[in-house]
């Protein structure tokens, strides 16, 4: 199908063609010729090519078509366009540019000619543009564009999981102009929380949903978030329902505009009556409770063990690590929480606990287990055991009766302490074997053992020994 695109076709003739074209030389005409086109082809009216102009560099296969019919030279598709530009030549009819494809041994050289009748019709001139460049430049735009609808498609996709993420969010968010701090966006929770329909807080300002009271906090508070990364949260009221909301915000910029990204956080905690009860029943109990996060940093405590590290309240200690405060640096707590994941708890592990205030070291008695999960938080429940060691006397029971139990005591007390129980162990497994070897003869016993007979009486009272208190009754 013929196209009136670059055709002569509806443009301004010159107004004096004789004048102009009717004294041009030979050498005038061929450099017309030769400039009007990439490819020039001088064509007899059959279609073969007398004369031919070319760059021999672009096209180094067209060496050899003088002589040859021109349709011989194109591909089959492009056959029916050379018969109609020829016929169309023959009879005078104005020409219009068409595309045909010239094989190689590569990928075909497309070319848009357009044929001109000369000398009455005995010859034509076909003038041929290289479209190969062009070609290259239609590719570069259809990358282009392709990678444009990639993108596009990337950022519908993103678009579509951030409005998700909006609108599910359980907290209650609003962004915010930063210029007239009038609210852009607020999801679902948002409208809930302040008693507004759906969709009614879009365009309308963010001030305006506090109490005026709160209004010099909130704006304080919006301009600290655009000039810092870092902002703590702050108390607000809420103008409807007169609601206590922590409201905090965050700056960003989008199309050469700021924003705020503002995070509202009710103060009312919806608690079941048994939670409540239990959080009550650890927050009052006498023995000292933390919990802690995987790493062993303090995620809340309870206000006995506020006291027993002389804190000044729980935000003090909140993020701190337990392992400042409890047992020996990297040991303690380590052993703990090796045996919470070989045996599921830690029960009466002794150890130290060391106060803020540089006091001396307190000895305390640990029981803890933890959650179950990638993210594990440990629980330990602390009790001090000073006051006990002081108030009761040294007992035999109180001793280790086994080396499976000096072992035991690996973790929960130093080395040394350790050391001074296996001797006590010992000294009295031995007295215990006199005695029996013996049958209670003590002049006997102390005598086998290497002992004066006070010696072995005054250990046989450390060690509880012979019936010594039936004795002095």
């Amino acid at each position: 199908m013929l196209t009136k695109k670059h055709s002569i076709e509806g443009k301004r003739p010159f107004t004096d063609p004789a004048g102009i074209f009717g004294a041009i030389d030979a050498d005038a005409a061929k450099t017309l010729a030769m400039v009007a086109g990439d490819v020039v082809l001088v064509l007899d009216p059959s279609g073969t090519i007398l004369d031919a102009s070319f760059e021999q560099d672009a096209f180094p296969k067209f060496g050899n078509l003088v002589g040859e019919n021109w349709i011989d030279t194109v591909t089959v598709e492009s056959r029916p366009k050379i018969m109609e530009m020829l016929a169309g030549a023959r009879k005078g009819e104005t020409q219009h540019w068409r595309q045909v494809n010239h094989p190689t041994s590569g990928s075909d050289i497309p070319v848009k000619y357009v044929v001109v009748s000369i000398d009455g019709g005995s010859r034509a001139i076909a003038f041929g543009r290289d479209l190969r460049e062009f070609g290259k430049v239609q590719q570069r735009l259809l990358q282009v564009q392709q990678s444009l609808e990639r993108d596009y498609l990337r950022m519908r996709h993103v678009e579509a999981r951030y409005r998700l993420l909006f609108e599910a969010s359980s907290e209650p968010v609003i962004i915010v102009d930063a210029g007239d701090y009038r609210i852009r966006e607020a999801n679902p929770a948002a409208h809930a929380l302040v008693g507004a329909r759906a969709g009614s807080l879009i365009d309308k300002k963010l001030l305006g949903l506090f109490a005026r009271q709160s209004a010099p906090v909130v704006t304080a508070h919006l301009g600290s978030a655009l000039a810092s990364n870092s902002v703590s949260p702050v108390p607000a009221m809420l103008d409807k329902g007169s609601t206590e909301v922590e409201i905090q915000a965050s700056g960003f910029s989008q199309d050469r505009r700021q924003y705020l990204l503002v995070r509202l956080a009710s103060g009312e905690r919806e608690v079941s009556t048994d939670d409540s009860a239990t959080l009550d029943v650890i927050e009052k109990m006498p023995d000292a409770f933390v919990l802690t996060d995987a790493r062993m940093q303090i995620v809340t405590a309870n206000t006995a063990f506020v006291e027993l590290v002389g804190a000044a309240g729980q935000d003090q200690l909140r993020g701190a690590n337990l392992s400042g405060f409890v047992g020996r640096p990297g040991i303690d707590l380590e052993l703990i929480a090796n045996q919470i994941e070989k045996e599921g708890d830690a029960r009466n592990v002794t150890t130290v606990l060391r106060a803020m205030n540089g006091s001396e070291d307190e000895p305390i008695e640990i029981s803890a287990v933890s959650t179950q999960g990638d993210d594990p938080q440990y629980g330990l429940v602390i009790r001090p055991i000073a006051r006990r060691m002081r108030d009761l006397p040294p007992s035999s029971e109180d001793l280790p009766r086994s080396v499976e139990q000096l072992t035991d005591l690996v973790g929960r007390m130093p080395l040394k302490d350790i050391v001074r129980e296996s001797t006590d162990l010992i000294e009295r497994l031995c007295i215990e074997a006199a005695l029996l070897y013996t049958s209670d003869n003590r002049a006997s016993a102390a005598e086998i053992l290497g002992l004066s007979r006070q010696s072995l009486y005054s250990k046989l009272h450390r060690y509880g020994l012979g019936n010594l208190a039936a004795e002095s009754e």
